[in-house]
């Protein structure tokens, strides 16, 4: 497939690279200018950015844009007083459901700290609740999930949590998907939680897709009749019975066809793999998508376009700090939901200018995709997730993030895990960030084509996941200009680990503490170039260098 198809040319995509790489050095670092190097992979990317076999095109990843909406309501007409007496939680939530109803606009939060005893949920497009900035305005949370909705367990079975892995005192949901969890939580009738329903079986097929290939653009479907430019559809890709579209998730080959994949009960819960992106252009047959294809589409998969669960777009959370009352940070996998700022079934929605504290859970993504967290921040007693990305998340980016040091000791019983990926979740990226405990954790369930890029970590985490979950990691992950300050191997150097992966500018590891093992045996097709340094590697962040060579 030529890059014109996408609107771009060669000597285009040649032109941006030189350009950012001289921008890169000109910027400066901790390396002198003299030591700055642009790797044959980057290279060989800008010739082929859509279906390069070790890096995946992620310069579309995040939010189209941050907007500015005008305001609409002041929280303080509803009833909320910053006394620290005061439960402020139905004051914002009031708040909230009149910008709804006048269509939209943004909710502000002056100086000040408001107590909550109870969830805020933002279920309406197009609403925006915005303090005064993250240093200013407080909420001040008192209650936990449990307490407020209910106990959640795990629709795996067992004794687990899942306010573990879900829920936030911060909610961004559409309102009808809201409903329908919690709804399901109180029954204990425990949920899947994306963009089919609580069983799965709220979608509708749309059209069905002809073969196309990974990159593509454009594709070809049997009837047009219900697509239009603008509207958001979910791309449907099944597996066969022989796995195939796992192995080709995991880069094809033989380690892949030789796993054994039948009594991975959890990954084969995860699939059809399920990718929303908005149509752009119908012409006839042939309808333009927002983004590239992430994987191939053949026939044995039965691609689809289908419908969905109505998502929450352009709404988003700004310039506040969660300050959770402080509590013992609960036993590994029995939290009890002190958790942060969730987004669920949101698409091109955003948090901005957000520091959460002491929580048992930071910032989520559950079945969320081309949504922005930016300038956040984790800090206090220490957390489980501190950022989690689930439930096949797709097209998200995380950047200018912060993951301060606990300040109290980390229980015995309890697990730290850092910037989560799981679930078959794809194309997201984590870039500039700065990590004071943590690690570059993947819960199994076959994670792909994800990038981190631009990050200091002081590697003292673990990563999690059952057995069952399956592999590691799928194809095309990337670590690009990357510190580990304590020279701890695990989940950093991916040549041995991650299969058609690459790994460029990481400074020197060893193994210790934490040994991994590949999933898959056999040839990995993994990469690792300018190994022994950071910061050298010039473009310095892979994701800043990508959106250059965007077509538009």
């Amino acid at each position: 497939m030529s890059t014109a198809h996408h609107g771009m040319t060669r000597r285009t995509l040649l032109t941006g690279a030189t350009a950012v790489a001289a921008t890169a050095v000109a910027g400066g670092g901790t390396a002198h200018a003299s030591d700055s190097q642009v790797p044959s992979l980057w290279r060989e990317f800008t010739r082929t950015p859509f279906t390069h076999p070790q890096i995946p095109y992620v310069g579309r990843a995040g939010a189209a844009r941050i907007r500015r909406l005008p305001v609409v309501a002041d929280v303080r007409a509803y009833g909320a007083v910053a006394d620290g007496v005061t439960d402020c939680a139905p004051a914002i939530n009031r708040a909230i459901a009149a910008a709804a109803r006048a269509g939209g606009g943004t909710v502000t939060i002056p100086p000040g700290t408001f107590r909550i005893d109870g969830l805020i949920h933002l279920g309406y497009d197009d609403v925006v609740l915005r303090g005064a900035g993250s240093g200013r305005t407080t909420l001040y949370a008192t209650k936990n999930l449990t307490e407020l909705i209910g106990p959640y367990g795990s629709r795996y079975g067992g004794t687990k949590s899942a306010w573990s892995w879900a829920g936030g005192l911060i909610w961004l949901a559409p309102k009808a998907r809201w409903d329908s969890l919690t709804d399901a939580i109180r029954a204990q009738a425990w949920p899947f939680e994306g963009w089919t329903g609580n069983k799965r079986d709220e979608w509708e097929e749309l059209t069905p897709v002809a073969p196309a290939r990974q990159g593509d653009r454009t594709v070809t479907v049997t009837d047009p009749a219900r697509l239009r430019p603008g509207r958001l559809v979910l791309l449907r890709v099944a597996d066969d019975p022989a796995h195939t579209l796992l192995q080709h998730m995991s880069g094809g080959g033989p380690g892949p066809a030789s796993y054994y994949w039948e009594d991975k009960t959890k990954l084969l819960s995860y699939v059809p793999y399920e990718w929303p992106v908005r149509v752009v252009a119908v012409r006839g047959r042939r309808v333009t998508l927002e983004r590239p294809l992430p994987v191939d589409l053949r026939p044995e998969w039965n691609p689809l376009l289908t419908t969905h669960v109505r998502e929450l777009t352009g709404s988003g959370v700004e310039g506040l700090t969660l300050d959770v009352m402080e509590t013992p940070q609960s036993p590994h996998l029995l939290d009890k939901g002190y958790n942060g700022v969730v987004l669920q079934c949101a698409y091109d929605c955003w948090v901005d200018d957000v520091t959460v504290r002491n929580v048992d859970n930071g910032f989520g993504l559950v079945a969320a995709s081309a949504c922005t967290l930016r300038r956040t921040r984790v800090g206090g007693r220490g957390e489980h997730h501190p950022y989690f990305c689930r439930e096949g998340s797709h097209d998200n980016l995380i950047e200018d993030f912060t993951i301060e040091e606990r300040t109290v000791p980390a229980p015995s019983d309890t697990q730290l895990h850092g910037i989560n990926v799981e679930g078959l979740s794809s194309y997201n990226v984590w870039s500039r960030g700065d990590m004071r405990m943590g690690t570059f954790d993947s819960h199994r369930g076959l994670p792909f084509a994800n990038v981190r890029t631009d990050i200091t970590v002081d590697n003292n985490g673990r990563h999690g996941g059952d057995a069952n979950a399956g592999p590691l990691f799928g194809a095309r992950f990337t670590h690009w200009n990357v510190r580990v300050t304590n020279g701890r191997a695990g989940l950093m150097r991916l040549d041995g680990l991650a299969p058609c992966s690459a790994t460029v500018g990481l400074n020197t590891v060893t193994d210790f503490d934490q040994t991994d093992v590949p999933d898959f045996t056999g040839d990995l097709h993994s990469r690792l170039e300018l190994y022994g340094t950071w910061d050298a590697v010039r473009p310095r962040n892979l994701y800043a260098a990508q959106r250059q060579l965007r077509s538009c």
